[in-house]
């Protein structure tokens, strides 16, 4: 409906110049994305800026949402043109004013810039009348929401789309009059209570531009916020119920879309609860009270991440925290973790943010460390030594041993490749070098250095070197050489044992350290090294900060059954164990008494399985001899998982044949055995996701039909639309009438959509699931990206990994494309969900040849993330690792 007036309004209001040749300068002729020189430049011109945002919204998706962004700021001279990043088309740009007057403006490349003589020094106003972008805005029949992190404000909006470059927002929703007692429209701003009752009483977009009916649209009003930048500005509008709770004299709204009342009712109270806890704990730790005014979270259905920090309200996935009867553990704890992790956020990222994305790990690595604290309280019954290890070290290590391995802090020149930045090496290896961190510097140095750092630079932005300048008062540690290397290198050290043993003692100890990628690269750490005795481990603290460090305390100490340099889950690196060790963690691990070395011993055990210092097979036999003993229900569900991934991508269909009949049984009685309905439920998911005999795959039906029940574990709807997917790729007999059943008798609209989207990928039709996957080719098919992932996981399951190997090639070329145009996970996990089910020297082959002719000027970052992802593939197949 708008198309038919844009060419009149072009013509009336605004001069468009194309792009052509021009100088570099990055005011004048800004290069695609936001470059580091456009924000250097825009920071230092710019102060005092706040966005009043009017936007109408006819329709939550298929009509386009217009609006007027009156844009007020501070210049400190008018002697340059000012940029604005608003990467749609001119044709979105429907009228520009500066300082009262229409305004001439270039557009150049996703930029409109402004020319010098429409601007002032001193106070300005820009006010843009606009055709929304939908890239960004996340738009479906029944709701939208806007997610603009790291950079994909300016997707949608005409903005300053940086994060040192922060404002104050305002904001007004106009929606139809049919829809006033439907929609929830909820923002950052706290909610005011004005209502006008006409859109002319206010200014609005160019008459040709509005919806009709417009006088009877009614406005949703938020009020001013405190300084934001735009990743961190967001708005939801859609068809919500609102939950209401009141903690600590707080009031938090909870809003959701989930139509099973007795699940919003079980989990209710308990989502309240960790939100409250997080908040208090905050504000003691920091010193600082929470300055965002309301508290809001939108439980959002396959929402892209975990949970998103907007300020005053947080979007979270819904299915992490309305958690069903079934919910393992690792889930329980998982919900308390993104419940903290995003309220830490407030703190770290929100009210102090990065002043450049090459600093996004910061405000990720404090809201993981600050969450393990807070979690803890809530969950006495949990060792939260062993939560840490689990949750850190295993994530961080399947990148960091890989040949595409990226460092913490990574340089960056422009923002359109912020999202690759991402990873497990923020959220999973950063917060172990805090750890690190603040045991050199002792809790309270740090915690008083955290605090001095957040008063000093609150509703500002910092940087890495500000925080080591303000730590570097309270430590003799000289922290510029720590983070030299624990920060800004790649990779881990590995560390050897040299054990020497005479006449029944120990005649040497030493540890040594290398760089597997040839550099002169130390990393300093204590080593908590465990000696292993039948009447108990002995440890010794040992400080390993050249390449060899003596253990003087271990010489004449009887030989001991094992030593771990990894002992108490503390050291962080690649271990090479002796001979002896590796021989008794291979034969008799489950006899290490202390359940957070045992976890470590693990973890070692699979590093030594892939580096093929182990078989395969030797790592399945000792984890179905070893869980039966298992007694500490994470070190259950970690052995479960490593079993279910050594069974399906490391052992060959004869090596599974051999031991299926041991498996089943294990995991039958496992699942008998089981004391609650979260280890029930971890018992339960592998049996389903390994079944593989005719007597496993019936049960699994009869209970998918409700014609048995496990006993002590309630299923849900996800639970049995799980089941139909794992039945459907066996391809049972009726499979297609299975599909077609589970998705008639789904209830919630949001999971039948989803159900419905991935059901082409399960066919037994090569030709089907062939068709569902080219319809990938259309972005608009990607909007969903979790129903996309899981569709991806089922086309490459290992039962059909022969066939959909084909699919591999297609995919590496789009991955590209799927950066450009997904959110900042999509690229990994597209790369995941394509090549977890491969273990074959063809599928390894497609990924190297794709390698090998990726063009020079080919993104780095996605290079190394395709290294990453292979890893495993590689070793799998048992071809050398390729090389960066």
């Amino acid at each position: 409906m708008y198309n038919v007036v844009m060419g009149v309004v072009l013509a009336l209001v605004i001069l468009f110049t194309l792009v052509s040749p021009a100088p570099a300068d990055a005011d004048e002729n800004p290069a695609s994305g936001i470059s580091r020189s456009l924000a250097e430049s825009r920071s230092a011109r710019i102060s005092n800026l706040r966005y009043e945002l009017h936007l109408w919204i006819e329709k939550l998706a298929g009509e386009a949402i217009v609006g007027r962004n009156i844009i007020r700021l501070d210049l400190t001279d008018n002697a340059a043109p000012l940029t604005l990043d608003f990467a749609t088309s001119p044709a979105h740009v429907k009228r520009l004013e500066a300082n009262g007057r229409p305004a001439t403006f270039k557009w150049v490349n996703g930029h409109i810039v402004v020319a010098a003589e429409a601007l002032k020094t001193g106070a300005n106003e820009v006010s843009i009348d606009f055709t929304a972008g939908d890239a960004s805005l996340n738009r479906s029949p029944d709701f939208l929401y806007a997610l603009f992190v790291p950079a994909r404000a300016h997707l949608a909006l005409p903005v300053f789309d940086q994060p040192d470059v922060k404002a104050k927002w305002t904001l007004r929703i106009y929606i139809p009059p049919e829809q006033q007692s439907k929609w929830q429209v909820v923002s950052n701003g706290v909610p005011d209570d004005r209502s006008w009752t006409t859109v002319a009483d206010r200014p609005g977009p160019a008459d040709a531009s509005l919806p009709r009916q417009r006088n009877a649209w009614a406005p949703r009003f938020f009020a001013e916020t405190e300084l934001l930048p735009t990743y961190l500005f967001s708005f939801v509008v859609g068809d919500f119920t609102v939950e209401t709770a009141e903690r600590n004299g707080r009031t938090f709204r909870m809003f959701h879309r989930e139509t099973d009342a007795a699940k919003v009712a079980r989990n209710r109270e308990a989502i309240f609860d960790l939100h409250a806890r997080a908040l208090a704990y905050m504000e003691q730790y920091t010193g600082i009270r929470y300055v965002f005014g309301k508290f809001d979270f939108v439980l959002i259905p396959a929402f892209q991440f975990g949970g998103m920090e907007h300020a005053g309200k947080i979007l979270y996935n819904a299915p992490g925290l309305l958690l069903d009867e079934s919910a393992t553990q690792n889930q329980h704890l998982g919900r308390a973790s993104v419940i903290a992790h995003e309220t830490a956020h407030m703190w770290f990222g929100d009210l102090v943010t990065m002043r450049w994305f090459d600093d996004v790990w910061m405000k990720e690595v404090f809201a993981n460390f600050m969450a393990a604290k807070i979690v803890n309280p809530s969950f006495p019954e949990v060792n939260h030594d062993l939560r840490f290890l689990l949750a850190h070290y295993p994530a961080a290590y399947e990148v960091d041993r890989t040949s595409g391995a990226n460092p913490i802090r990574q340089p960056l020149e422009n923002l359109n490749e912020a999202g690759s930045l991402y990873g497990a090496i923020i959220y999973q290896k950063a917060p172990i070098v805090m750890r690190h961190l603040e045991s050199l510097m002792g809790e309270t140095g740090f915690r008083d250095g955290l605090r001095e750092y957040l008063r000093t630079h609150a509703f500002g932005n910092a940087t890495w070197l500000d925080l080591v300048a303000t730590l570097d008062e309270r430590t003799a540690v000289d922290l510029q050489a720590w983070s030299r290397v624990w920060v800004q290198e790649p990779g881990r050290p590995t560390v050897a044992t040299e054990l020497e043993v005479t006449q029944g003692r120990i005649a040497r100890l030493a540890f040594t350290q290398r760089d597997v990628r040839g550099r002169s690269v130390l990393w300093p750490q204590q080593l908590r090294v465990e000696l292993g005795y039948p009447e108990g481990p002995k440890t010794l603290a040992v400080d390993l900060s050249g390449t060899r460090v003596e253990v003087p305390e271990a010489v004449d100490l009887g030989t001991p059954l094992y030593v771990l340099p990894a002992g108490d889950g503390w050291a962080y690196g690649a271990f090479e164990v002796d001979p002896p060790t590796l021989h008794y963690l291979t034969e008799s691990l489950a006899g290490i008494s202390d359940p957070v070395s045992r976890g470590s011993a693990w973890i070692v055990l699979w590093d030594a399985m892939l580096a093929g210092r182990v078989a395969p097979s030797a790592v399945a036999d000792l984890a179905l001899a070893a869980l039966p003993r298992e007694a500490d229900e994470q070190l259950v569900s970690r052995v479960l998982g490593y079993l279910s991934n050594v069974w399906w991508r490391y052992l060959s269909p004869e090596e599974r044949s051999a031991r299926i009949g041991h498996l089943e049984p294990l995991l039958r009685s496992g699942l008998d055995r089981a004391g609650s309905a979260s280890q029930k439920a971890a018992w339960f998911n592998t049996l389903r996701d390994t079944a593989a005999t005719a007597d496993t795959v019936t049960w699994l039906q009869r209970v998918w039909e409700q014609k048995e029940a496990v006993a002590g574990l309630t299923l849900a709807e996800p639970d049995f639309a799980t089941l139909a997917l794992e039945l459907a790729v066996r391809e049972v007999a009726g499979w297609r009438d299975i599909l077609q059943r589970q998705h008639a008798r789904m209830e919630n609209p949001d999971r039948k959509a989803r159900f419905a989207f991935v059901m082409p990928a399960l066919s037994a039709d090569a030709a089907e699931r062939a068709q569902w996957f080219e319809s990938l080719a259309n972005v608009q098919n990607r909007r969903r990206e979790p129903w996309v992932l899981e569709g991806l996981t089922y086309l490459h399951h290992p039962l059909r990994a022969d066939v959909s190997v084909q699919y591999i090639p297609n995919s590496l070329e789009m991955l590209h494309e799927i950066q450009r145009t997904g959110d900042i996970f999509f690229p990994k996990r597209w790369l995941d969900a394509t090549l977890s089910g491969h273990r074959s020297k063809t599928a390894a082959g497609d990924v190297l040849a794709f390698l090998k002719r990726m063009p020079a000027d080919y993104p780095p970052r996605l290079r190394a993330i395709t290294l990453q992802s292979s890893d495993e593939l590689f070793r799998a197949a048992g071809l050398p690792l390729p090389q960066y």
